[in-house]
């Protein structure tokens, strides 16, 4: 029979919920938060009255409620959940309520593996309006080890903060602390990602990743720098809003093969600067050479760029352009 048939198991309603299996045994001690039926010799399964029940209980305590009196109101809906919320879908979807964020789980069904990503990431902006930082390491640790680096960034991350982005500008700048956590966290799993294998030869010239001077938009280049040390490819990461001059000087102190600036919007975007860094040559006499440059961000936008720039879509792109540049003889 299905997992629908006989209940959710305690691991999945956590991950849909955004919350820690740990949160959910609490709650079950403290307040009676917990499955209706208890199986002698089994593990918990959650029916859907139970897990509408959960959703009660999250929606509430995020709102502010205190846990105690969010159980009570909580427990109340258990009697008249509805049971039939999808027979096929293993997990059913949280009705919308006020501290609700929109995320990978509203994103149209999609079949095969990408499916799969956005039902267990599902929980991801529910942690993050709670403010649960345990909860956000979990499933990013879980949905990095079971995807890679690519797909979670692509499928899970990027419309996660995009979808907190869009909820704080429309509501009056509430939840920037959460946009704040769940990106200090986004930043923590990428850190976390290890090197497939060590960097190349001492002599191999490094990726030169920045942001231009205006630009404080860090994520996607901690994500490419992530990748880059994934295939053993080394990089120089220099952050957000590096100034030209500090950038003139790591280019000439470091001869790096290819530089990639970020800009998010094109009221950061510097064609001039590009157009500097990328006329740079650096080496001895005679073999002197100069870095392929790639303009990274939705701000190198709106004009054509110059010849033997590049302008990667995103971040398998940019991973597959970099990674032929030391392949080639």
């Amino acid at each position: 029979m299905s997992e629908t048939t006989h209940g959710i198991t305690t691991g999945a309603v956590a991950r849909h919920l955004g919350v820690s299996p740990t949160t959910l045994r609490s709650w079950d001690q403290r307040y009676g938060i917990g499955p209706a039926a208890h199986e002698g010799g089994r593990h918990r399964r959650w029916t859907p009255g139970d897990i509408a029940m959960l959703e009660e209980m999250c929606r509430l305590t995020a709102s502010g409620v205190p846990p105690a009196e969010a159980a009570r109101a909580a427990r109340g809906r258990r009697a008249g959940a509805i049971t039939d919320r999808g027979a096929g879908a293993g997990l059913p979807v949280g009705r919308p309520g006020p501290a609700r964020l929109p995320g990978p789980a509203d994103v149209p069904s999609r079949p095969g593996d990408e499916r799969d990503v956005l039902r267990e990431s599902r929980g991801l902006a529910r942690a993050a309006v709670r403010l649960d930082g345990p909860a956000l390491d979990a499933l990013l640790g879980d949905l990095m080890a079971g995807h890679g680096l690519v797909t979670v960034w692509e499928e899970v991350m990027v419309p996660t903060l995009h979808a907190v982005g869009r909820k704080w500008q429309s509501s009056g700048d509430r939840y920037v602390e959460v946009e704040h956590l769940l990106s200090w966290h986004v930043s923590t799993a990428l850190r976390r990602v290890a090197p497939a294998a060590p960097e190349r030869r001492a002599a191999t010239p490094p990726v030169l990743l920045a942001c231009v001077p205006a630009e404080q938009h860090t994520l996607p280049l901690e994500a490419l720098a992530a990748g880059l040390g994934e295939r053993g490819l080394p990089a120089r990461m220099f952050g957000a809003a590096v100034p030209a001059e500090a950038l003139d000087a790591a280019v000439r102190r470091t001869g790096p093969a290819a530089v990639v600036l970020w800009s998010q919007a094109r009221s950061t975007a510097d064609h001039a600067l590009a157009r500097h860094v990328a006329a740079s040559t650096f080496g001895v006499k005679g073999a002197r050479t100069h870095p392929v440059m790639l303009l990274a961000g939705p701000g190198w936008a709106g004009r054509a760029p110059a010849p033997g720039t590049l302008r990667p879509g995103g971040l398998r792109e940019a991973l597959d352009l970099i990674s032929r540049l030391y392949d080639a003889p």
